[in-house]
C-alpha cells in the first residue's frame, strides 16, 4: 500500500499547480474518502490513479474511470511517469475512429457550433435567429404540453431556412414532430428518450456531461455533440458535481477533441476567451445575452473575444 500511496502523491504534486485539483476535499475521521477496491483493480498504477484523484477532488466514479486510464497509459508508455495526464482516447478505452462506421451514430454538426445561446422561450429564439446567431437551444419548462408544443412549434418556425441550428433541450418527442434540427439531452434523460426514434427521425444529438465517467458513457451513444461543465458555478439548474474549472476543461476537450464540443456553465465575458482557447468549438451562454442591455451588441462583443 506504501508504493501506491507514494505513486498517488507524486502524481498530486505533479498536478497541483494545473487547475485539476477543484475542490480539494477535506477529508476528516468523520468524512474519510471513498474507499478504493483493492480486488477489482487490475494493477497499483491504477489504484494510484485512483486514490490521486479523490485527493485532487475528482467525484469517485472518475476516479474510478482514472484510475483504469493510469493504468493503460501507464502500459502503453512501457512505464509510469507522474508528469504526464491521460489524456488520449485510448487511455480511457475510446475508439474515435469507429464513430464513421458505426450504424448507430447520430447525423453529424458542425465541428465548431461557435456561440451558443441557451434561450428561455420562441420569443428570444427569434431575436438570435434575426441576430444570426450560429446555434440556439430552446431551453423551455413548463408542465403544460400544449404550451410546450406551441413553443417548440413556433422557435422551429424560427430558425427553418435561417442561418441558426435549433437545439430542444428535453422534449426529443416534440421536437421530432416539429421538424427541428436537433435535441440535447442530459445525462438523467438519456435512459428513458428513444434514442433510436430520435436518430431514425434524422435529428442530431448533443449531450451533457460533467466528468470522465459521463463522457465515457456519452461516447457510447455517438452523439453529435459533446457538452462539458460545468465550467463555473452556474445557477441555470442543479450539477451533479463541483464546477470543473478551466484546468478541466482543457483536459477533458483534448480527450474528447474527435467530438464537436461545447462548453457549458456560468460562462459570461469575462471568461469566454480563456474557454474558446481549450479546444472546445462552441461556447454557451444565457445571461451574457439575455440580461445584456443591448443582445445584439453582446453578441458580437461575445463572438469576438471567441477568437
Amino acid at each position: 500500500m506504501s508504493l501506491i500511496r507514494d505513486l498517488a502523491e507524486q502524481i498530486i504534486a505533479a498536478h497541483r499547480n494545473d487547475e485539476l485539483c477543484i475542490p480539494i476535499p477535506q477529508f476528516t475521521p468523520s468524512n474519510p474518502p471513498p474507499r478504493i477496491d483493492n480486488e477489482a483493480a487490475t494493477d497499483h498504477y491504477e489504484l494510484a490513479g485512483a486514490l490521486a484523484a479523490i485527493h485532487m477532488g475528482f467525484i469517485e466514479s472518475d476516479a474510478k474511470v482514472l484510475g483504469k486510464a493510469w493504468s493503460r497509459m501507464a502500459q502503453g508508455d512501457g512505464g509510469f511517469n507522474a508528469q504526464k495526464w491521460p489524456n488520449r482516447p485510448e487511455h480511457f478505452d475510446l475508439l474515435p475512429w469507429t464513430r464513421n462506421m458505426n450504424p448507430n451514430a447520430f447525423a453529424e454538426c458542425p465541428t465548431r457550433l461557435g456561440l451558443y445561446g441557451v434561450m428561455p422561450d420562441a420569443d428570444w429564439v427569434k431575436r438570435m435567429v434575426d441576430a444570426e446567431l450560429p446555434t440556439v437551444q430552446l431551453r423551455f419548462k413548463s408542465d403544460d404540453r400544449s404550451k410546450i408544443r406551441k413553443q417548440i412549434k413556433e422557435a422551429v418556425a424560427a430558425s427553418k431556412d435561417s442561418k441558426t441550428l435549433l437545439f430542444i433541450n428535453d422534449y426529443w418527442e416534440q421536437a421530432i414532430d416539429a421538424g427541428a434540427y436537433g435535441v440535447h439531452l442530459g445525462q438523467e434523460d438519456i435512459a428513458t428518450a428513444n434514442l433510436d426514434q430520435i436518430r431514425t427521425a434524422g435529428l442530431r444529438l448533443g449531450l451533457s456531461t460533467h466528468g470522465y465517467a459521463e463522457m465515457a458513457y456519452a461516447d457510447r451513444f455517438c452523439p453529435s455533440y459533446i457538452a462539458m461543465g460545468a465550467v463555473f458555478p452556474t445557477n441555470l439548474k442543479m450539477m451533479p458535481t463541483a464546477p470543473q474549472g478551466l484546468g478541466r476543461l482543457y483536459q477533458y476537450a483534448k480527450l474528447m477533441s474527435h467530438y464537436p464540443l461545447v462548453a457549458i456553465g456560468g460562462i459570461d465575458e469575462g471568461s469566454i476567451h480563456a474557454v474558446s482557447k481549450s479546444g472546445v468549438g462552441s461556447v454557451a451562454v444565457v445571461r451574457a445575452i439575455t440580461q445584456a442591455k443591448d443582445p445584439r451588441a453582446a453578441i458580437k462583443h461575445l463572438q469576438e473575444l471567441m477568437q
